[in-house]
């Protein structure tokens, strides 16, 4: 069966009339008069009252958002919010030197962000690296230390809301 546009007029068994307001690569979206929105699949048994012809883009506005956020994720620096531990929030971190000279606060909420920064960092590094033409022996001796890296920010998986943001090292047996 020919791809309906956009606008086309169908009859549906279940649904009744109604009107393709979108399409996407599996199913149309179609406005029905006594069902309200619908998504139907793209082979389902219709009748076509009017078929509207032209260009259809197969590719909904969402799919293409969420191809684009996924890339964004996976190429830059940027990433999903990670969340503070509960009883972290609004605290703040106390470093006392060991001579008579005045203490240093910093809000935890912003020494946590600089951790959570150093390890989207490192991931982003490690992805770089992964891509890089560096050879197999270079590219593991490298992500060795990047595994170490993570393993000496394990001190910091406290602060994190939920452990599958934590910093992970080498596994020992």
């Amino acid at each position: 069966m020919k791809l309906l546009g956009i606008g086309s007029r169908i009859k549906h068994p279940e649904h009744g009339l109604g009107v393709i307001t979108n399409v996407t690569t599996k199913h149309y979206w179609v406005t029905f008069i006594e069902s309200g929105l619908e998504t139907i699949d793209l082979d389902s048994t219709v009748e076509v009252i009017e078929a509207i012809d032209g260009e259809v883009d197969t590719v909904s506005f969402y799919e293409v958002e969420k191809v684009m956020k996924n890339l964004l994720q996976r190429w830059s620096d940027l990433t999903p919010a990670v969340a503070i531990a509960d009883k972290w929030k609004g605290g703040k971190l106390i470093m006392e030197p060991g001579t008579p000279t005045q203490n240093k606060e910093v809000p935890i909420d912003t020494f946590f962000h600089k951790i959570v920064m150093v390890r989207d960092r490192l991931r982003v590094m490690e992805q770089k690296i992964n891509a890089s033409t560096l050879d197999d022996a270079e590219k593991v001796e490298l992500q060795q230390y990047i595994t170490r890296i993570y393993g000496s920010l394990t001190t910091f998986n406290v602060l994190f809301k939920s452990q599958s943001d934590y910093f992970v090292g080498e596994k020992t047996k």
